[in-house]
């Protein structure tokens, strides 16, 4: 039995599926570039719901209320009794532009443009919100508000970056949902561990879901809602429910032979795993994206009958019921790629765009709070970067922001979340995150760490991570 040929015969007699001795082997061995130490000891969350809002929504239109931008509308950032924020030394400091500084002009604009919205206090807490979210306003004692985040891309590959904490300029590094179910594994064989709804929302954003050089067992799998749920991996009309039974059970066998004679082939094994998952899939998937078994309730808490709030009800109502049957990650993409991105017309744009995810967003927080998921299930809220205080002038556009990301506002609610906080500022125009601000990576490990994971922990043999890749938990909104 110690001849390799030998060997082979021994684990092949077995009858080697998925779940046979020699794949069984070789997830171990994965496990020696898992996490080096086991997960903290009490981790606050078991899943996490990422709402991602594509184009980059004004932070000053949503959470970062400045009335400073009114008083001084229509002046220059020199003329106001406040710093200039394009001579602040944390300008260049947190820039990486790609473009050549002699025709890149974004940020830049030095006439304020004036908020297109009112605020109001809400809740026990008093935090202000714009009024074009009223239903997320509604919420704020359970929600911590983070105003200080920034980024380094100034272009839309800052939609990667927010989720993989890389420049595109860099080596690329896996993704945050990735880095979880890398760390974690599954709570639900059936379902994939990390799910992706609404999204990527086009080519060159499936990085943001993607596993690198973890392997792409680990990459976000895309759920179709509208239509069939597993378009590429259902059962063919013509095949009995036995017959693919069987055929499966003889795959796994000839999966489980080339297994053992290719232990190495990272590509193999995770196919493998795929086919097997597809097939558990084809059950467990329809019943969980069955949103027509939801009661009446239900579907007016999220809208799920207005054309305004449709297509993000379904998504968030979803989300809600994959979390609730195990799947440790939810990337959810509510709207379409690039639909936040206002660089005219501000305030016709968001004033359309608010009322599509506002409702769905405030009934995913209060239906995961009556279900008691509240304590399970940790949510953050974002975008890739922000919105400038100047009018941007591009074009000839006088009614919008361009990109920005010096400086914008997230949130956080759920478990390990304490609720009715603000945390972090911008300056007095909502230019810069004051310091100590916080890089996207910080949102990484604050997710990491409610999950009981240690990002210094998560390494491969082999893979350089930077410092700044690990980044710090926001440790003023744990509860």
């Amino acid at each position: 039995m110690n001849s390799p040929s030998s060997r082979r015969v021994f684990l092949s007699d077995f009858g080697m599926g998925f779940t046979g001795l020699a794949l069984g082997a070789m997830l171990n061995r994965d496990g020696v570039c898992r996490a080096a130490a086991p997960p903290a000891p009490s981790p606050k969350a078991k899943s996490v719901i990422w709402i991602f809002l594509s184009g980059g929504y004004s932070h000053l239109e949503t959470f970062d209320y400045k009335p400073a931008l009114n008083k001084y509308a229509g002046k220059t950032f020199s003329q106001t009794p406040y710093p200039d924020p394009l001579r602040s030394p944390l300008h260049d400091k947190r820039s990486r532009s790609v473009v050549n500084d002699s025709i890149n002009v974004r940020d830049k604009y030095a006439t304020i443009y004036p908020l297109q919205v009112g605020f109001k206090k809400h809740g026990k807490s008093g935090i202000e919100v714009a009024d074009w979210l009223p239903h997320i306003a509604s919420c704020v004692d359970d929600i911590a508000f983070v105003r200080n985040v920034w980024t380094t891309d100034n272009d839309h590959a800052a939609e990667n970056q927010i989720h993989t904490g890389r420049h595109k300029l860099d080596d690329k590094q896996p993704s945050i949902g990735s880095w979880t179910s890398y760390g974690l594994g599954s709570l639900n064989e059936n379902l994939p561990q990390f799910v992706v709804v609404g999204g990527p929302t086009r080519a060159d954003t499936r990085e943001s879901t993607q596993a690198n050089y973890l392997g792409p067992r680990y990459d976000g799998i895309p759920l179709n809602l509208d239509g069939e749920a597993l378009p590429f991996a259902g059962r063919p009309k013509h095949l009995l429910s036995e017959e693919q039974k069987n055929e499966y059970e003889l795959i796994g066998k000839l999966n489980g032979l080339s297994g053992v004679e290719y232990p190495a082939d990272v590509a193999l094994r995770a196919r493998i795993r795929a086919y097997e998952l597809a097939y558990r899939m084809q059950m467990a998937v329809p019943k969980a994206l069955d949103l027509a078994s939801e009661t009446p309730e239900t579907r007016k808490l999220y809208g799920m009958d207005d054309p305004t709030t449709k297509v993000a009800a379904r998504r968030c109502l979803a989300a809600r019921r994959l979390v609730e049957r195990g799947v440790r990650y939810v990337q959810l993409y509510p709207t379409s790629y690039g639909n936040w991105d206002s660089h005219a017309k501000l305030k016709e744009n968001h004033g359309k765009l608010c009322p599509q995810i506002d409702q769905p967003t405030a009934a995913l927080l209060k239906d995961l709070k009556r279900r008691g998921l509240f304590e399970d299930v940790t949510v953050v809220f974002c975008t890739e970067f922000g919105r400038t205080p100047g009018m941007e002038s591009r074009g000839g556009s006088k009614e919008g922001r361009d990109h920005h990301p010096h400086g914008f506002s997230v949130f956080f609610a759920g478990a390990g979340i304490k609720g009715g906080t603000v945390h972090g500022a911008t300056d007095e125009l909502g230019f810069h995150a004051v310091e100590p601000a916080h890089y996207v990576t910080d949102l990484h490990a604050t997710v990491l760490h409610l999950l009981g994971l240690d990002p210094r922990k998560l390494e491969v043999p082999g893979r350089k991570r930077l410092e700044i890749d690990y980044g710090q938990p926001i440790k003023a909104i744990l509860a």
